[in-house]
């Protein structure tokens, strides 16, 4: 089983840039795909899949909604897998949590069985 710790997270200003990260312990890092997901402030908002990328890096998904501005990637060799963003915007504000599936692919957030503990990311104006 893996287990997740993300960092990088902070407080910045609207159209800084961030690296997240996520290390990944436990398991066979390069059996998974890896996500990023993040909830923004508020009560009942859903998990946002903002990013994907799967067993050996080599294929990419970034949400729609950040597609441009977020880049993700990973280093097998070191378990770790990042979340680069630019140009933040204050919307951008929210707990982001990577999360990994036990498959070489994933694209829908029920694949995603591991979670880490979320890394908080505040925009302002």
């Amino acid at each position: 089983q893996v287990q997740l710790v993300e960092s990088g997270g902070g407080s910045v200003q609207a159209g800084d840039s961030l690296r997240l990260s996520c290390a990944a312990s436990g398991g066979t890092f390069s059996s998974y795909a890896m996500g990023w997901f993040r909830q923004a402030p508020g009560k009942n908002r859903d998990r946002e899949f903002v990013a994907a990328v799967n067993w050996n890096g080599d294929s990419i998904y970034s949400g729609d909604s950040v597609k441009a501005r977020f880049t993700i990637s990973r280093d097998n060799a070191k378990n770790l897998v990042y979340l680069q963003i630019t140009s933040l915007k204050p919307e951008d504000t929210a707990v982001y949590y990577c999360a990994a599936a036990p498959s070489r692919w994933a694209l829908s957030r029920g694949e995603y069985d591991y979670w880490g503990q979320g890394t908080q990311v505040t925009v302002s104006a």
